[in-house]
């Protein structure tokens, strides 16, 4: 059955520009679009959550959606939003880079199944490798203007008089590959709408152009606006660069808190975005935030369907233990079970000192961690003063003067977590 695209995308605040004829073109039934994806790394980030989410909601629309990696594009370097130009990339590497892209795909698109509208993925670069130059400016150049290519907004912020960059050939003909591939799918894979976001309409209306220019057919486009955070800072960056989708760059504690961490106004916009609940759930939702903004509904329901779809209900349930280490009451069992980059992670920023493994195996007195061993306390009656106290923890647990610290403390066979009172913690890592 088909759904209205392009009002479910309406209300999730997910369309900047739709090509007149677009929406009466879906209803009339299944079509399959396209959205392109660098692969100049083997890892999406979540500035590429949203062209995914729009691959997603089409496909739960009843529509086909293709995924194509751009590995021809790739080599070359898109010009839109960018002010100089990038590393080109071999073939070994963008072959590995779209094998694990297809892999982060699969967590929302359905590439498995026999349904009809099953998910394809594509690669530009298998249809541009044996395409020679001379054919290439015969069969696709003659049919685009100059005139028309340095009309495009990519084009001419680029070779502005600002631009102290200026802008290669082979950044030029960027939109005129981009444009043959969106002619290439329609004859091959009866595609006939390309999505992106608002900077690529100049790319896909090449597309559109050529489609009508060379094949005699009609093409469509559908752009997102660009993600902005309502502090003007930029989307998808967190401190330590790109929030990325593997888990390997960007461990699932650090991206369940850069969703937990977002603005109430952001949350409200995001949620729309990002997940998968209804209208209806999100507007109770948000009726709910309003009425206690300091619980933090919302943030928390966007950072847990998020957290999951990306990496998994388990991932998520591991990123909320590891926030209560912080925040709640967590014990030192739970402790144990982090792994070590979740551990370091949790506690990144948190002062810490090495000391061998032979002083932990022999029993380190408390006091000597807390002062002259760790450098925790300035003194050993600093120390004492706050064992006295009760304030001292070691992995969450009160301790006493008497306590020594042996192996059977150690987290990850590698850390002590020491703790004065409710916020100072200081870590001991053996070495």
């Amino acid at each position: 059955m088909i759904k209205n695209f392009v009002e479910e995308l309406t209300w999730r605040g997910m369309i900047h520009t739709v090509m007149p004829g677009a929406e009466e073109h879906l209803m009339e039934s299944m079509r399959s679009a396209y959205v392109g994806f660098d692969p100049t790394a083997d890892s999406l980030h979540i500035g590429n959550l949203v062209p995914i989410m729009l691959l997603a909601h089409y496909q739960r629309c009843g529509h086909r959606p293709v995924a194509l990696v751009g590995g021809a594009t790739g080599m070359i370097g898109d010009p839109s939003g960018k002010s100089n130009e990038r590393n080109l990339l071999d073939e070994k590497t963008l072959r590995h880079n779209q094998e694990a892209i297809k892999n982060q795909l699969s967590h929302f698109l359905d590439f498995e199944s026999d349904a009809d509208n099953a998910a394809i993925l594509v690669n530009n670069y298998d249809w541009m490798k044996d395409f020679s130059f001379l054919e290439f400016i015969r069969d696709v150049g003659k049919h685009i203007t100059v005139n028309y290519m340095m009309a495009k907004d990519s084009v001419k912020n680029r070779i502005s008089s600002e631009s102290t960059e200026g802008m290669s050939f082979t950044e030029f003909t960027y939109q005129l590959v981009q444009g043959y591939d969106f002619l290439h799918l329609y004859k091959e894979k009866n595609c006939s709408i390309q999505m992106g976001g608002s900077d690529q309409w100049g790319n896909i209306t090449t597309g559109t152009e050529l489609i009508r220019r060379i094949d005699n057919g009609k093409g469509f486009a559908i752009t997102c606006p660009l993600i902005t955070k309502s502090d003007g800072s930029k989307f998808g960056k967190s401190e330590g660069g790109n929030v990325w989708l593997d888990a390997n760059r960007t461990s699932p504690y650090k991206f369940y808190q850069y969703w937990l961490n977002s603005s109430d106004e952001d949350a409200e916009k995001y949620i729309k975005i990002f997940t998968f609940l209804t209208e209806s759930e999100i507007n109770d939702l948000i009726a709910e935030h309003q009425e206690a903004p300091h619980l933090r509904v919302l943030q928390k329901r966007l950072a847990e369907e998020i957290t999951t779809m990306v990496h998994s209900k388990d991932d998520l349930d591991n990123a909320i233990k590891a926030s209560n280490i912080l925040f709640g009451n967590s014990t030192s069992n739970d402790l144990k079970h982090l792994n070590e980059q979740t551990f370091l992670d949790v506690f990144d920023g948190v002062p810490q000192t090495e000391i061998l493994k032979s002083e932990i195996e022999e029993g380190l007195d408390i006091i000597a961690a807390l002062a002259e061993k760790g450098g925790f306390l300035k003194s050993n009656g600093e120390a004492r003063r706050a064992l006295k106290e009760n304030s001292i923890s070691v992995n969450k647990e009160k301790v006493k003067e008497d306590y020594k610290i042996t192996v059977s403390d150690l987290i990850n066979n590698k850390f002590v977590l020491l703790q004065r009172g409710k916020k100072n913690y200081f870590v001991i890592r053996i070495s």
